[in-house]
């Protein structure tokens, strides 16, 4: 699936199934809020922090999978394309970073 075709996809299943988006602010919020139960996820997985009993249930993509549906719902909403913001976002990395990890030496540790 593409990021249009997933846009595509949130869109439909909003209007059929959720009779319209939350406001841009809820949603902002909303996305914090996933944010969050990734990271707490990810720190207990890769951290050292261990699982409480009421965790062991989330699952790391589901969380991911939640974060990119808030997300895509935002963008729907502020009308911005993902896949022509995310292929803009690629070029200016390349452009401002194509040198700057090789000569990084904490990254030739």
């Amino acid at each position: 699936m593409t990021l249009q075709e997933a846009q595509t996809r949130v869109d439909e299943w909003i209007k059929t199934y959720g009779v319209r988006y939350f406001g841009e602010l809820t949603n902002l919020g909303i996305l914090t809020e996933e944010v969050g139960e990734l990271a707490r996820i990810m720190v207990r997985t890769y951290g050292e922090q261990s699982f409480k009993e009421t965790d062991k249930n989330n699952s790391l993509a589901d969380e991911m999978a939640d974060v990119l549906w808030v997300l895509i719902c935002l963008a729907n909403q502020t009308g911005v394309n993902l896949t022509d913001a995310f292929e803009k976002n690629l070029l200016k990395k390349t452009d401002r970073d194509n040198n700057r990890h090789f000569e990084n030496e904490k990254l030739k540790h």
